[in-house]
């Protein structure tokens, strides 16, 4: 995968490409603390030995109908934010007869990037087993890598493997982060990030992806969409990308908090066909 010629740091620094990013996040955090207080939920389960092994659970006021569990994972490149900026995101989820599951997971540069892969398959498994139930696999950002992550992952018993994924500017090749600023709590080698990029994993042989990136993106997170798009399509996945038009990186979720918005339409119809 070729990045020659490309300012990747202009690429992948969505903070400097949105200059209004803070008001974003306050507004994350704002509305967060506000459906928590609302929300039928269960905060803080821990999953993990860790201080960030927490997770809260999300549910439909009216009770679920006993189909799949959606996880979503927090973005923040691996080094920032928490479950706490995002529990607004399950309204929409919730208001469609959806349980929710958001973890928190221990941040770069105090854990390394597979440490925290392990983590988030940790915070999987004990959803499954907590509920019995299936998962799809959703997260922003960093917190796409992860959903895919979760995804591909080839050594999960039949029964625990995950079906369905949302990423939401997801990262799935990583290589093209190790020369920016964004790798100085990383510490990736080109090699190590070869080795954590989903795009260089074998692709799942079946189950069900949508990628959906904002069409105000740079064109590395674009390309990033397209490319798992089309390499997990082609070794059988049934693959969709969904481009949100005029979307930046951090508007881009905000959708998944009303019920009748199409990211939620989406969640809907991945959860229908997860197991």
């Amino acid at each position: 995968m070729a990045h020659a010629e490309i300012d990747l740091e202009a690429e992948y620094n969505n903070r400097a490409r949105v200059p209004d990013h803070g008001v974003h996040i306050a507004g994350w955090q704002r509305d967060a603390a506000a459906y928590r207080d609302t929300a039928r939920c269960e905060l803080d389960l821990a999953y993990g030995p860790g201080e960030r092994n927490r997770l809260d659970l999300f549910y439909p006021e009216g009770g679920d109908a006993g189909g799949p569990i959606v996880l979503f994972i927090h973005g923040g490149y691996w080094q920032a934010l928490d479950k706490s900026t995002a529990s607004h995101l399950a309204r929409g989820a919730n208001k469609r007869g959806l349980t929710v599951a958001m973890p928190s997971y221990s941040l770069a540069p105090a854990v390394s990037l597979p440490a925290i892969v392990s983590e988030i398959e940790a915070a999987a498994e004990f959803v499954q087993q907590r509920t019995g139930r299936p998962l799809v696999a959703s997260g922003h950002s960093a917190g796409g890598h992860l959903s895919a992550c979760l995804m591909a992952r080839p050594d999960t018993a039949p029964e625990r493997r995950i079906r369905a994924a949302m990423p939401i500017s997801g990262l799935f090749d990583l290589v093209p982060l190790v020369p920016t600023s964004i790798n100085a709590a990383l510490k990736l080698t080109e090699q190590e990030a070869r080795r954590l990029s989903p795009l260089e994993w074998p692709a799942p042989a079946r189950g069900r992806l949508v990628a959906v990136v904002g069409g105000a993106e740079s064109s590395e997170f674009l390309r990033q969409s397209r490319t798992i798009v089309d390499e997990w399509g082609k070794a059988g996945v049934t693959t969709r990308l969904h481009e949100i038009p005029g979307a930046h990186h951090f508007d881009v979720i905000a959708g998944l908090a009303e019920p009748n918005d199409i990211l939620v339409d989406l969640l809907v119809e991945l959860s229908s066909n997860a197991s």
